[in-house]
């Protein structure tokens, strides 16, 4: 009998709450997302019952100065890394999500509206129903006028990610899960005002990225949101190219296949950190973008793009084999690693590198900077693997992205990381429902001093 008042205060809650901005107040996402959250739950108690005074194992000393590498600490639902098969969305490869999410009318990428409802529900939407997300998000797109106005007065040299972070917690304004909050709102219904939060900051992220790229970048005047028209399509309008649906369709794959990457990452387990602190889903999105900016993360695909070129600059354009072994051998030398290789997870290449090649073999086979980066893929791991340079001399999925934007003439690669950050929201947002639907606590690791460590095992030696 209690399960069944839960499930109906959250059915409730789904149809009639009055903290949802001007998307669908009775959305199909919200209404099966109150369907699903009493049985997983259940699950969540079953699983712990069953498993939870079981160990993973032990802890070495290394791991904790290593970066907490392979150290199993969090739960993340939307997806799944496999250090040899890449990432699983709820179960789904790639190649199966491109297969089985539904696509634009004479489309062949899939729409990133069907990723996010199989991040959130584990399911496959259907056509409608991810036309409706399409609807409710280009509802819910509008950006305050003081957020305009403080991206408005940014000065050009602020860099993008910046400009993206303080637009993004600026608002927190608006918040719903804030004022439900402070209005007392009870624990069981967290994840109703976090559900329209996190579907206010997605719908509202193409409304602000394009705010910034012609601000910085001096392409005009913003055009207005289609509500005919998807989520990508929108994004790529707002920058100027949605007449070329060449770059739409790389959108739709460019957001999918960013989206998530399990929870380990700086991007994702900072969103997740923030959140259980139950702060917003914009602040906690917030803190999520600088974790990208940093170079080690999401400016990777920034560094990818400045190699090539400098590589361009020296050998020219369609070099030899060996010309590009031996510019290759002249970075390890010089003390830099080859960016775009290597992964702190992965050990074989990335399936989001593959995905991205096959969409250039089949729309830019020609393309000067795509034949040099398939060249580096057939030499680059061998030369990582002489010099012992790499547990993994395989390329991520940086070391293919900014070949494709800039062929389509996004050539700002500061902007690059932006695109990551709209994506990176999906996944992040998907976790931080989920983590107040299922009564998260606060994220409290424990941390050791090198003394500590060292009084520890004094006597175990």
């Amino acid at each position: 009998m209690r399960a069944f008042y839960q499930s109906k205060s959250r059915a409730t809650w789904a149809r009639t709450s009055h903290f949802s901005t001007s998307g669908t107040k009775n959305s199909a996402l919200k209404e099966r997302l109150a369907q699903l959250i009493p049985q997983q739950l259940e699950h969540v108690k079953a699983v712990r019952a069953e498993h939870g005074a079981k160990s993973f194992g032990e802890v070495k000393v290394d791991q904790l100065y290593g970066g907490m590498r392979g150290l199993p600490a969090l739960i993340w639902d939307g997806s799944v890394l496999d250090a040899d098969e890449g990432i699983r969305f709820r179960g789904k490869t790639i190649p199966e999500c491109q297969e089985l999410l539904p696509k634009a009318p004479g489309g062949s990428e899939p729409l990133p509206e069907g990723l996010f409802w199989l991040l959130l529900t584990g399911e496959v939407p259907t056509h409608e129903q991810v036309a409706e997300l399409s609807r409710d998000w280009a509802a819910r797109a509008a950006i305050p006028s003081f957020v305009e106005e403080i991206l408005d007065r940014c000065p050009p040299t602020l860099h993008p990610m910046s400009q993206f972070s303080l637009a993004v917690t600026a608002l927190n304004h608006d918040s719903a899960f804030a004022k439900a909050y402070q209005s007392g709102i009870s624990k069981k219904e967290y994840w109703g005002p976090t559900f329209e939060d996190s579907m206010d900051l997605i719908a509202k992220l193409p409304n602000i990225a394009g705010r910034i790229y012609r601000n910085v970048f001096g392409e005009g005047k913003l055009p207005a949101i289609d509500p005919s028209k998807d989520y990508s399509h929108n994004l790529a309008n707002l920058l100027g190219f949605g007449d070329n649906e060449g770059f739409v369709e790389l959108l739709r794959l460019y957001i999918t296949i960013h989206s998530d990457h399990e929870g380990g990452n700086v991007s994702a387990h900072t969103g997740k950190l923030v959140g259980s602190a139950l702060s917003d889903p914009f602040l906690a999105f917030g803190a999520s973008l600088n974790g990208l900016a940093g170079p080690l993360h999401g400016l990777a695909n920034q560094e990818v793009l400045l190699w090539l070129r400098k590589m361009q600059s020296k050998i020219g354009e369609n070099a030899s084999d060996e010309a590009v072994k031996e510019y290759v051998w002249s970075t390890l030398k010089g003390g830099q690693v080859v960016p775009g290789y290597g992964h702190a997870v992965l050990r074989k290449t990335d399936p989001r590198y593959t995905a991205q090649r096959e969409f250039a073999l089949k729309h830019l086979p020609d393309d000067p900077t795509f034949k040099l980066v398939g060249q580096i893929y057939n030499i680059v791991p061998g030369i990582l693997l002489e010099a012992g340079k790499a547990k993994n001399p395989w390329p991520n999925v940086d070391a293919h992205s900014g070949a494709l934007l800039t062929y389509y003439g996004l050539t700002q690669m500061q902007f690059y990381t932006v695109l990551f950050g709209v994506s990176r929201a999906f996944g992040v947002a998907a976790q931080l429902i989920w983590d107040r639907a299922l009564g998260a606590p606060l994220e409290r690791p424990k941390s050791y001093s090198t003394a500590a460590i060292e009084e520890m095992f004094a006597n175990n030696q």
